[in-house]
């Protein structure tokens, strides 16, 4: 409704398909482009991985600039985007043709794009062996001196093109500012719903974690084992399921096997000679694990077929 002062009516608009795309996502959809590349790699090899070892490090850069244009033909070549942008609603505009209708881009902008991504890839894996075995004065290490002075200036210029990127949000890489493409997204943003949910359960379990792995350590198993024993044992007596002697004699107490070393410690139950000691050694109090009477003087003890009781 206009105004008294002569103000203009407006209709609210939807963010337009052509709108800015975030820097946050534009560095989303290069990390996506990494990932599917490095899974594509480790596909590929482990189809090799019965084979000799080392069979494809002598091909292995002119294999990875094989795989990366079959994804560029499918993907730039076939749709302006890359997988991480597609998967991010974004795709490639020809930014040197002006208007807000969306333009793709050009088929030479995308052969260019794909000599100066892949192509830099490749020579700079395959750069090291190109001039290898080749004397000091010759052309050939002179051409490599200076492939490392251009390689030198690229890297200078993408920091500074990187800079520009943080400051404005447009072309983050170099190849895209010589090119003229720019990301936009292929269709009108709706608001972002961020439920919160998930990372609220995902932080009480991790809080819960951290507070059991503080507190497990701090408990003594064996004590509370010989507490809850103890605690039935006198129910036992009166139903007549403790065991007998001979089962005192014949059986470790804290291993249940037949005793290495048998020595008592206090009480009618036999214990392995180290099983004892190195309770013993961890917990200063530690008790019999089936009667739950306090651990006294170790006395070695022998055992009989007959299962007879011999102190030494």
């Amino acid at each position: 409704m206009a105004g008294a002062g002569g103000d203009k009516p407006f209709a609210k608009a939807g963010p337009s398909p052509l709108s800015r795309v975030l820097r946050i996502s534009q560095l989303d959809a290069f990390e996506l482009d990494g990932a599917l590349e490095q899974l594509v790699w480790s596909q590929f090899t482990q189809c090799f991985q019965h084979f000799k070892p080392g069979l494809l490090t002598p091909v292995e850069p002119e294999l990875k600039a094989l795989l990366q244009l079959l994804l560029w033909r499918f993907t730039v070549y076939s749709n302006s985007a890359t997988v991480g942008q597609s998967l991010l609603n974004i795709r490639y505009k020809n930014a040197l043709i002006p208007g807000q209708k969306y333009r793709p881009m050009s088929r030479p902008q995308k052969f260019w794009f794909a000599l100066l991504t892949v192509g830099e890839k490749w020579l700079r894996e395959r750069s090291h062996s190109l001039f290898l075995n080749h004397p000091a004065e010759s052309n050939a290490r002179k051409a490599r001196k200076v492939l490392s002075i251009l390689t030198g200036l690229a890297k200078v210029a993408s920091l500074v093109n990187f800079l520009l990127f943080l400051q404005r949000g447009t072309y983050p890489t170099l190849t895209e500012r010589l090119l003229g493409v720019q990301p936009v997204f292929r269709g009108p943003q709706g608001p972002r719903d961020i439920n919160f949910q998930f990372l609220n359960r995902e932080l009480l379990w991790h809080g819960f974690a951290e507070f059991l792995i503080f507190l497990l350590p701090l408990i003594n198993v064996w004590k509370l084992k010989a507490s809850v024993a103890a605690l039935f044992s006198p129910l036992k007596e009166l139903r007549g399921v403790e065991g007998s002697e001979e089962t005192h004699c014949t059986e470790c107490a804290i291993c249940g096997e037949w005793p290495t070393m048998p020595h008592s410690a206090g009480c009618k139950h036999v214990f392995c000679y180290y099983c004892l000691k190195s309770h013993m050694i961890a917990d200063i109090c530690f008790t019999c694990p089936k009667c739950g009477v306090q651990i006294g003087t170790i006395e070695p003890v022998r055992l009989h077929v007959g299962t007879e009781l011999h102190q030494s």
